[in-house]
This record gives C-alpha cells, sequence and structure tokens, in this order.
C-alpha cells in the first residue's frame, strides 16, 4: 500500500463535554495543540486529509483542509464522520479505495498506522481493520473501504445503528496490535487530568530526542 491510495478524515466533531465544550482539538500539549500533533503523524501516510467537523468551519481555516460535516443529524457518533469521509472521498477523490480514521483527541499517533492497518487486513482478507493497544481495542481508528458507504449509510439513517464494532462484526474487520511502551499511541485526551498527562508524555518524548545518540 502506498500513501496514494489512502485519504485521512481526523474526527473532529466531538462536543467535548468533560472539557467544558469547545474543540479539543486545540488544546495544546507542549508546543503543539492536538490537532497540530495528529496531523503530523497522518498527513505523512496519506494521500489527503480531511477534518470531520460540525458546525462553522471556518473556524478550522488556519489548517487549509476541507472541513466535512455529518450529513447524519443529531451528532449520530462517530459512524456519521466515517461516512462524511468516505461520501467525501467518492465525490472528491475517486481514486481512492479506503479512508483511515483517526480521533482529533490522540496526540502521540504511531508513525506506521496505514502500514499497520493494512498489513493486518492484508493478513486476513477481511475488509476492515481496526487498532489495539495492549487490551484496549480502538474501533474507531479504522481502515475503511469506500465501497461500504452505502452499507454504512443505511446502517445509520434506517436501522438506526451507532455502534462501531456492530456494524463492523457484520463485515469482518482485522486487528492491528500496537505496544504500550513507553506509553500507548492512542491515548486519548477527555478530561483535564488526561491533557496533563499528555503534557508529561510530551516532555518525556522531548527529553528522549534530546539526549545524545
Amino acid at each position: 500500500m502506498t500513501t496514494n491510495e489512502v485519504l485521512g478524515v481526523v474526527l473532529a466533531g466531538g462536543l467535548a463535554r468533560r472539557m467544558g465544550g469547545g474543540d479539543k482539538a486545540r488544546i495544546r500539549i507542549g508546543e503543539r495543540t492536538i490537532l497540530e500533533r495528529v496531523l503530523a503523524r497522518i498527513a505523512p501516510q496519506c494521500a489527503g486529509v480531511i477534518l470531520n467537523a460540525n458546525g462553522d468551519p471556518a473556524r478550522f481555516a488556519d489548517t487549509g483542509l476541507p472541513v466535512v460535516a455529518d450529513t447524519v443529524p443529531d451528532f449520530a457518533g462517530p459512524l456519521a464522520g466515517i461516512l462524511a469521509g468516505l461520501d467525501w472521498a467518492a465525490a472528491s477523490r475517486p481514486e481512492i479505495a479506503d479512508v483511515v480514521s483517526v480521533p482529533g483527541d490522540c496526540p502521540f499517533l504511531p508513525p506506521d498506522l496505514v502500514a499497520g492497518l493494512w498489513r493486518a487486513r492484508q493478513a486476513t482478507r477481511a475488509p476492515l481493520a481496526c487498532a489495539r493497544s495492549g487490551d484496549w481495542r480502538h474501533p474507531v481508528v479504522g481502515l475503511w473501504p469506500v465501497a461500504l458507504r452505502d452499507d454504512l449509510r443505511a446502517a445509520l439513517i434506517e436501522q438506526h445503528l451507532h455502534k462501531i464494532e456492530i456494524w463492523t462484526a457484520r463485515h469482518g474487520v482485522a486487528i492491528a496490535e500496537w505496544p504500550t511502551t513507553p506509553f500507548d499511541p492512542f491515548f486519548n485526551v477527555n478530561t483535564p487530568a488526561d491533557a496533563a498527562e499528555a503534557m508529561r508524555i510530551a516532555a518525556q518524548q522531548n527529553c528522549t530526542r534530546a539526549q545524545p545518540r
């Protein structure tokens, strides 16, 4: 698989209730925001990146990226954001067969995310793949064929299905594994305490890079 074959979709449409509202992606972790960290990791792995976010898209104008809102109303959850990404890829980048989705609140994504998901999918011949670290499965971090967008739309709108793992189980999903040491690459920021822990991890990374070899 090459970077020309996959579109990155950053799911930045959450309500961030536990952080007091607003865009979690704009929280600063060290010298960069979470969103800047997410984009720095996912962009080199993809042919292009879009943001899935509801509300005024102008608040992300500084990224220079397309901002795509859910087409399913009432904050239908991450599956709605994934569907928005699949539909955008079909309409705007028809040469792309797959979308990789990542949350907008995970500042330490692995640099081999797309390759790892692809390898897991190829090994099992499942149409879908998602990430796992340690004992935790991350269904939002996944590789999704654009060809399944109509099936996903029917599940959301006609069947009112919003749980990712129920839908992926219908088709088959491969699991790609990542270690949790020295930290979980899918650590996400949901609370002020999480933000403080992310600051600690970022500082540790900076110290490691600064050490002489």
